[in-house]
């Protein structure tokens, strides 16, 4: 069962996908920039209803309250392709940095380029580092919000963390709040996977880090906060009932933590 639902789920995300980018061009390009952000906000919406319908898996988002108006820095967890779209409904003008390779894809590039995202090139890190920093700071000036993840790439849930400096240095030239986002997403939509795991993935933006601290500061509080928000979600998901399958990254984490999960609470 669990494999005819995540085929199922896969292969009703990406048809998704095509048919709505289909269905409503050419309104979307019509439309002013602003105004037509509900079309990729409804995809995503609609994309974890099925997620939820046909995998089992349901999104819980909290701590909404924490993001403030206008312009700042959303700094996800990344684990899963899951948080790349998780957080849209609640944002109201997202900013992504990515591969400007993305931007070549027939019709998608085409509706990444109208909502005026930041490209870069990232064969050269100094050089992006750069482009970033210049490119976010024109386009926030609209009131933006930035979404980054710290840690560049997807990492396996309770993996030992490895954030990039890119996040500090824009944290400290474009002079706004960071609001990390804790979850373990990775749990149910694992990166590289074919299996969608059933449950419920939880997600927390957590209070904002107030601009103008120090360099050093502000990389140690992003790492402590987020990593202790994310311990407290693998536990809650490894001890609750049903929990989902564990990768090694999550089991030594949690051995670290002093926690059972819960098939080993039951056992002993």
């Amino acid at each position: 069962m669990l494999v005819i639902r995540s085929l199922a789920f896969n292969t009703a995300f990406y048809a998704n996908l095509i048919l709505q980018m289909i269905l409503w061009t050419p309104l979307y390009f019509l439309l002013p920039r602003k105004r037509a952000w509900f079309v990729p906000k409804v995809w995503a919406s609609s994309s974890l209803w099925l997620h939820s319908v046909l995998a089992g898996t349901r999104a819980e988002v909290t701590g909404l309250e924490n993001l403030p108006e206008g312009p700042c820095i959303i700094a996800p967890k990344h684990q899963s392709l899951w948080d790349t779209i998780a957080f849209l409904p609640w944002i109201p003008d997202a900013l992504y940095i990515l591969k400007r390779e993305l931007m070549w894809i027939p019709l998608f590039g085409w509706y990444v380029a109208k909502m005026r995202m930041v490209p870069i090139d990232r064969g050269s890190r100094s050089k992006a580092l750069r482009q970033a920093v210049n490119r976010s700071r024109e386009l926030m000036r609209d009131g933006r919000q930035l979404i980054i993840y710290p840690e560049g790439t997807r990492r396996p849930p309770g993996a030992e963390p490895a954030y990039k400096y890119g996040i500090v240095e824009l944290y400290t030239q474009l002079n706004v709040p960071v609001v990390p986002i804790a979850h373990v997403a990775g749990l149910y939509w694992p990166r590289r996977k074919f299996l969608r795991h059933p449950g419920t993935i939880r997600a927390h933006f957590l209070p904002p880090i107030e601009p103008g601290l120090p360099k050093e500061i502000f990389q140690k509080r992003l790492i402590s906060e987020t990593e202790a928000a994310c311990d407290e979600l693998l536990i809650d998901a490894a001890t609750g009932p049903n929990p989902p399958p564990l990768p090694d990254t999550a089991r030594r984490r949690l051995a670290e933590l002093g926690v059972k999960t819960y098939d080993e609470a039951v056992t002993n």
